[in-house]
C-alpha cells in the first residue's frame, strides 16, 4: 500500500485581492483611453487573462470589449510584429 505524499496546496492561505479597475480612484476602461488598454495586453498585441491581472469578471469583459472596439479602430494593432 503506498502512502500519500503531503499536498503543500491545501496549506495556501487565500486572500481576497482587490480589482485594479474598481472603485473611486480607477481609471475608465474604454476605447479611446490607450494607455490603460495596453497595461493588460502582452507585448504581442493578446489579451491577459483576469487570472494574470487580477480584474473582476466584469471589468475583464468591459476590458476585452474595449481593446477589441480599439483594435477595429486602428488604435491597437491587432498583432505587434
Amino acid at each position: 500500500m503506498k502512502s500519500k505524499a503531503f499536498d503543500n496546496t491545501s496549506s495556501k492561505l487565500l486572500y481576497k485581492r482587490s480589482c485594479p479597475l474598481s472603485g473611486k480612484d480607477a481609471p475608465a476602461v474604454d476605447y479611446k483611453n490607450i494607455h490603460v488598454l495596453k497595461k493588460y495586453m502582452t507585448e504581442k498585441g493578446k489579451i491577459l487573462p483576469s487570472r494574470v491581472t487580477q480584474v473582476s469578471t466584469k471589468k475583464q469583459k468591459e476590458l476585452t470589449l474595449a481593446i477589441k472596439r480599439a483594435r477595429f479602430l486602428a488604435l491597437l494593432p491587432y498583432v505587434s510584429n
